[in-house]
């Protein structure tokens, strides 16, 4: 099991869910991954945080919408790791990007802001304190990529490469156009970027799109839409990576599950 207890800065640690309906998001996520959830409370017994752990271990997050963006689409958010949330809010602004939430401490945890870079797409920092991201990944029903898609790769890629220090291999896919990995780590790489499908309609804004490990994707499908969620595209097969499909949750988050080809 690919277990962590510490992250280094410009890795993708964390991830959670800002969502509309949180009640309903415990139990569609509890039904589809197996995880289960537990309820962070304020001194006063209110709900702020609900934590999603898989064997004991923390996975991903899910948070209700603050009251100032009511309304707005439910989202799964990508964190990265930093050593210092207000030093990278310098580089993300002086690289282009903007900050869409200024840096905040959540109490013990960690301190994080939310950031946007130059062609849209959010993204959060994190410092870690008490928390330092998820437990495990690259695993059945964990996180094990996060891929940006967005209609300007050459100035994502920059921006980044500024920001986190991010260096490339590209990779040519044919048909699909050239995959971005973003070099390092124990799963082929960070991440990944690629440029937004002619045929995504224009109100699809740029962004970072979550992608879970699963053992079988027809399976998990079935879980998705039994549970009341819908799917968006796939299942499809993509050869030397494996088998994945885009779904929505029943608040419309949206995210990828992923079946990795057997090594040969």
């Amino acid at each position: 099991m690919a277990t962590f207890t510490s992250y280094d800065p410009g890795t993708p640690n964390w991830v959670d869910l800002m969502t509309s309906d949180v009640d309903g998001a415990k139990v569609f996520y509890e039904t589809v991954f197996g995880w289960d959830t537990e309820d962070q409370l304020d001194d006063e017994g209110n709900r702020i945080y609900v934590m999603c752990r898989l064997d004991g271990k923390d996975v991903a997050g899910i948070g209700g919408q603050p009251p100032d963006v009511e309304g707005m689409p439910t989202v799964w958010n990508t964190y990265v790791s930093v050593a210092d949330v207000d030093a990278a809010i310098a580089v993300v602004t002086g690289a282009g990007g903007q900050v869409m939430m200024p840096a905040m401490d959540v109490v013990t945890a960690g301190r994080m802001a939310v950031c946007a870079d130059p062609t849209g797409a959010a993204f959060s920092l994190w410092q870690a304190g008490d928390h330092f991201g998820s437990g495990v990944v690259n695993e059945p029903n964990t996180f094990a990529w996060n891929e940006l898609m967005t209609r300007d790769v050459e100035t994502a890629r920059d921006f980044y490469s500024k920001v986190f220090g991010w260096s490339y291999d590209l990779q040519d896919m044919g048909p699909m156009g050239t995959y971005t990995v973003i070099s390092g780590g124990e799963n082929g790489g960070l991440g990944g970027m690629m440029s937004m499908p002619d045929e995504m309609p224009d109100m699809v804004p740029n962004h970072w799109m979550v992608y879970f490990t699963v053992t079988d994707v027809d399976a998990s499908v079935s879980a998705v839409t039994g549970a009341g969620g819908q799917v968006v595209n796939g299942p499809m097969d993509v050869p030397g990576v494996g088998r994945m499909v885009t779904v929505h949750d029943p608040a419309g988050g949206s995210f990828s599950m992923m079946q990795p080809a057997a090594a040969e």
